[in-house]
């Protein structure tokens, strides 16, 4: 499987890991579209896959340049204390907009951005 090979203007799937359910699994696809890149997250983002999509967005980070991130989290079915550690680092670093379109997935991503406000001295 090839993770470095993020070419931005194709859809770009990574399957990370394959377990016996697809419930325990994360997916992590980037779009580009104008002016950003989207990233879509499905399943979970907990555990290994935490620390997964934490390897992936260091490789991706750079590759952004100008352009806005975009986070689609509406397939993103859990999300543990070190998924929502990855999804803050995120935040802090790109001030991403949040795609949702469940109240668990808001849940998720006012949390996320919220205590990352908090975190970050702003306005000094």
């Amino acid at each position: 499987m090839g993770h470095s090979s993020h070419e931005f203007g194709t859809p770009v799937a990574l399957v990370v890991g394959k377990a016996d359910e697809g419930l325990n699994t994360l997916r992590i696809t980037f779009q580009d579209t104008d002016g950003a890149v989207e990233m879509r997250l499905e399943g979970r983002v907990a555990g290994p896959w935490a620390s997964e999509l934490d390897r992936v967005w260091l490789e991706t980070a750079s590759r952004l340049a100008s352009r806005k991130l975009i986070i689609d989290l509406h397939n993103v079915t859990y999300a543990d204390a070190s998924g929502k550690d990855v999804l803050r680092k995120i935040y802090a670093q790109t001030r991403a907009a949040f795609i949702t379109n469940t109240p668990w997935a808001r849940f998720l991503a006012e949390e996320v951005s919220a205590t990352a406000v908090q975190n970050v001295n702003e306005g000094d």
